[in-house]
């Protein structure tokens, strides 16, 4: 009965001092770079979301067959790229050759699959970085492979959040590098987010970033009152994003982050608003 009153004792207070909370004090995360304006995971998309004035550039990982990085969402290169094939049955000399720009739209044509090495190297010190491993399961090694890549680029410099669905695999990481903050993912299908999932999950992780359906003001209070932060994902509509701002997240996972930066009046919101 206590934490019922306090959440409504914080709710009381949060809609007279935040309700009106300015968009620069809400963390934009720039999901896959600008994706909504450029192809995925490329460094087109990341430039523009460092133009857009994001805090974080969102990207996922996955090992190649010559055991590197490469920065790539599906499990295939089918989708994002004029190839196709398991990214794990490529080298990164391989997957180079492909065109990762051209089905988004002509003008990318000549993009490639990034390393996150050199996303690291070229972005370092110019924005933040919110790295999601894909399926770790699948990738024999993963842990050690991006633990050394964030070692060789000096991990206590860089701004860096490690996030998964994963949590088994998320605890082996905090127990191999624990200066490295942590996000835990967590789905639509996962159901209710209780005060025992949080309390498991705040000893390891610094972030609860959960599907944006899933987002209540209770759980943003009882996130907040474990000692972590929510960084919900992904928001593609301009109603949405002001929406879980009323509720006090800490950040917006979003293809547009200029919605969260400086939000120009020409642009329609219509046509940015298709989601893929």
């Amino acid at each position: 009965m206590l934490d019922y009153v306090r959440y409504y004792v914080h709710r009381f207070f949060y809609k007279i001092f935040h309700f009106k909370k300015e968009p620069n004090k809400t963390i934009a995360v720039a999901h896959r770079g600008a994706s909504g304006y450029a192809p995925e995971n490329t460094f087109a998309a990341f430039d523009l979301a460092i133009d857009m004035k994001a805090d974080y550039l969102e990207l996922d990982v996955r090992m190649t067959k010559d055991g590197l990085l490469a920065v790539i969402h599906d499990e295939t290169i089918d989708r994002t790229t004029n190839g196709s094939g398991l990214v794990k049955n490529f080298t990164y000399e391989e997957l180079k050759q492909f065109d990762a720009g051209a089905w988004f739209h002509r003008k990318f044509s000549g993009e490639k699959i990034p390393l996150l090495c050199d996303v690291l190297k070229k972005y370092r010190g110019k924005i933040n970085f919110l790295i999601e491993v894909k399926e770790p399961k699948k990738q024999f090694g993963i842990v050690e492979r991006l633990a050394k890549e964030l070692i060789e680029k000096g991990d206590q410099q860089l701004n860096v959040v490690v996030q998964s669905f994963d949590t088994a695999f998320l605890q082996e990481f905090h127990s191999v590098l624990p200066s490295i903050s942590l996000g835990v993912l967590i789905g639509y299908r996962h159901g209710a987010i209780t005060e025992e999932h949080l309390q498991q999950y705040a000893a390891f992780a610094t972030y609860i970033n959960p599907n944006k359906a899933l987002v209540t003001p209770k759980l943003v209070y009882m996130i907040h009152q474990s000692g972590m932060k929510i960084m919900p994902y992904t928001a593609r509509d301009i109603h949405d994003i002001q929406h879980l701002m009323a509720m006090n997240v800490d950040g917006i996972i979003t293809d547009y982050p200029d919605y969260l930066t400086s939000l120009p009046k020409s642009l329609s919101y219509s046509k940015r608003s298709r989601i893929r």
